[in-house]
């Protein structure tokens, strides 16, 4: 097996993420964190990642039904959830729940939930093209320090 083709092919793939704006910086900051000792650091901080959005996202669904216009607790859960996203870098994801805030603010509630509706299928979309990410790196074994997709 071609290994170096495999981590291209990773490379690749990554610098197309950033391109399209799924990801930004933080994500390589926490690359950045993988070493001999955790080598896998990234795939099991992101996996947490979308297992706690997961959590949230259902939260905020259950808050839209039980809780109609209550737009301060919509509010929260979403600050929860945008917070979650800056931490891995997942920048699509961030930006769709800073429009959701921005629709709370003005009590807006059909924007609220289109925005929602984005927001989960941004989730949905991320965690297809990572998991595909990460099982590639995985093919193509070990390497050295993570690098930055060229700008």
């Amino acid at each position: 097996m071609d290994y170096s083709n495999l981590r291209r092919q990773a490379a690749s793939m990554k610098k197309s993420l950033f391109d399209q704006g799924y990801l930004d910086e933080q994500f390589c900051q926490v690359e950045d964190l993988q070493d001999e000792a955790s080598p896998n650091f990234a795939e099991e901080v992101v996996t947490l990642f979308f297992k706690d959005s997961a959590r949230l996202i259902s939260n905020i669904e259950q808050a839209l039904e039980k809780y109609p216009k209550d737009f301060n607790k919509w509010d929260a859960y979403m600050q929860q959830l945008k917070g979650s996203c800056s931490s891995i870098g997942a920048s699509r994801m961030k930006s769709e729940c800073m429009s959701f805030r921005d629709y709370c603010g003005q009590g807006n509630v059909e924007g609220c939930m289109k925005s929602f509706q984005k927001v989960k299928r941004e989730h949905g979309v991320l965690r297809q093209k990572l998991e595909s990410y990460f099982q590639l790196l995985q093919q193509a074994g070990p390497t050295g320090a993570a690098t930055r997709p060229a700008m």
